[in-house]
């Protein structure tokens, strides 16, 4: 699993002190990389079912929803992994963005306001 992957790579820049600056800093990239690109692939799911939605077979509408907040939830938790990465600012207001349109869809699901 890439993650897992990134993370084990990540430790060794706390333990060898040997690596170069720049072998460092590409690890460090990778250990950001993994968990935006899962929250940019989240974003991109959760708007291909929500534009699916309309043409979904209406028996299976629920079970596209709850896949949303599924990748809802996955999203959230990739952006929990990328703020321990520290991220630039444009980088995580950007992110923020994203999970501001997840948030939009599955209020718009949710209909709380009923």
């Amino acid at each position: 699993d890439d993650d897992a992957a990134a993370y084990a790579d990540l430790q060794r820049t706390w333990k060898d002190t040997d690596m170069s600056a720049e072998d460092k800093s590409q690890i460090e990239a990778r250990a950001l990389q993994v968990p935006t690109v899962l929250l940019e692939k989240c974003h991109t799911s959760i708007m291909a079912v929500k534009a699916f939605l309309p043409s979904c077979n209406p028996n299976i509408t629920s079970d596209a929803k709850v896949g949303i907040h599924q990748l809802a939830g996955a999203a959230r938790a990739a952006y929990q992994t990328v703020l321990v990465n520290s991220p630039p600012k444009d980088e995580k207001d950007r992110l923020k963005g994203l999970l501001q349109e997840i948030r939009d869809v599955e209020d718009e699901l949710l209909n709380l306001e009923e």
